[in-house]
């Protein structure tokens, strides 16, 4: 898989490319003929008046995992197909500190030696992460909850 640039959005289907324009039905996507080097540079500057609406975006891989959607273009235009086949641990680890900094909020968890950088700090109240595994390994924050949950699984 190509390396993601986020934001990501989510698609209803697979895109048909035309003499450099990226087309679901009869509403352009993305208009390759254009100069910009982002998909939403291309799409302010398309001259085409039927612009395919992108209802849904992702910032992070974690809400990637979450979409039930399978189709995704980035923000550079490259579209791809992702179906969940992976199942991986979910664990919940009680959050032992929460330092905000200027543009992350570091996390601390008990039982896992290393901290997880987040956009934004949880929501007051919030005392257990819930942690997927990769490999055995502690790799992402799925999400924050009041109360520990039971440990799971979920398909990545």
């Amino acid at each position: 898989m190509h390396k993601i640039h986020y934001p990501i959005y989510v698609i209803s289907e697979e895109p048909e490319e035309i003499d450099g324009l990226l087309l679901i039905g009869d509403q352009v996507v993305d208009d390759k003929n254009m100069p910009g080097k982002t998909l939403g540079m291309r799409r302010l500057q398309t001259p085409m008046r039927s612009l395919y609406p992108l209802r849904y975006q992702l910032d992070d891989e974690v809400a990637m995992m979450k979409h039930r959607g399978k189709h995704f273009i980035d923000s550079d235009g490259v579209y791809w197909y992702d179906e969940k086949t992976t199942t991986t641990t979910l664990k919940y680890h009680k959050i032992r500190k929460v330092e905000k900094k200027d543009i992350a909020t570091v996390i601390w968890l008990k039982d896992i030696p290393f901290p997880f950088i987040e956009a934004r700090p949880p929501s007051a109240g919030t005392s257990w992460a819930g942690i997927l595994y990769k490999k055995g390994l502690p790799w992402k924050i799925w999400e924050f909850c009041e109360e520990k949950k039971k440990d799971t699984w979920r398909k990545i």
